[in-house]
């Protein structure tokens, strides 16, 4: 199986390169640039019959899809016969519903697209994972769980797993069943029209370490009051890790301020994607 990374997946490459061969797989090069108008320009390197594209779409997500299609056009050009995607991070993930009419479902329009040269699909942590139901071959949603857990068995000890809200209890439930420590969630309830007060439901945090775990971080807002929240119960250190590092407006600085370690997967590069999921990728 030849492996085939995208722009969106240099900051893997020296990692990937180092592992490859455990894993029975090649680097396969490709020749990435722009034409002087702005357009992208790929060449396949190399020949084969089944191939992993790894891509993540982050900034700029709309040239990183295109790149994605072209690849998979190049790899059919040059003979390959089975193609899989690797997205660790899948741009318009969160467009996955109409609020207003005459808006698309964007990430079914992403999917579909990638379905034209693709026969498999895997992504990390998805926004909405039912859909993967857009893609029109076997698309499967990959968790980073072992991977945080790995990272974190050491700081947290014996501590606390904290998912966010209710919605992300089933991630947390992931890290801590690996960890076998305790795990719960924050329930929010809104107070007035700008404030949500949040509250550990069902668990004692004084004196503990705590993970909290979430699939996206963009802002920080919610992570930074339910760390303030713990330091208020007598948590004894936080930790904040995320499958998906966005951060938008001084997020990194924020959140670190608010907490002793912050830590997301490098399937975003950042300057806190310290968690590696390289090995769930030359997994598959």
């Amino acid at each position: 199986m030849k492996v085939v990374l995208g722009s969106g997946a240099q900051h893997l490459k020296e990692e990937i390169r180092k592992k490859i061969q455990n894993y029975g797989k090649e680097l396969l090069e490709v020749e990435i640039k722009k034409f002087p108008d702005g357009e992208k320009y790929v060449r396949v390197l190399g020949e084969g019959n089944r191939a992993i594209v790894v891509q993540s779409t982050h900034f700029p997500q709309d040239e990183h899809i295109i790149e994605l299609l072209l690849l998979g056009d190049a790899l059919k050009e040059r003979g390959f016969e089975k193609l899989i995607a690797v997205v660790p991070y899948l741009a318009y993930s969160r467009q996955d519903r109409v609020t207003k009419d005459g808006e698309p479902i964007s990430v079914r329009a992403v999917m579909k697209a990638m379905g034209i040269y693709y026969d498999e699909l895997y992504v990390f942590d998805l926004h909405n994972p039912k859909t993967l139901e857009f893609f029109p071959g076997k698309a499967v949603n990959l968790s980073p769980a072992r991977a945080i857990a790995d990272y974190f068995k050491d700081k947290l000890g014996e501590g606390i797993v904290l998912a966010p809200d209710k919605g992300a209890l089933e991630r947390a439930k992931s890290v801590a069943e690996i960890l076998n420590v305790e795990f719960s969630h924050f329930e929010k309830k809104r107070i007035s029209p700008t404030e949500v007060q949040m509250t550990p439901v069902d668990i004692d945090v004084t004196g503990k370490n705590v993970l909290i775990v979430d699939d996206i971080i963009s802002t920080g807002g919610t992570m930074i009051r339910a760390a303030n929240i713990l330091r208020r119960m007598g948590a004894k250190r936080i930790y904040v890790a995320a499958t998906h590092g966005v951060f938008a407006g001084g997020a990194i600085e924020k959140v670190s301020k608010a907490v002793d370690e912050l830590a997301v997967t490098n399937t975003i590069p950042t300057p806190v994607s310290k968690i590696s999921v390289v090995e769930d990728i030359l997994m598959i």
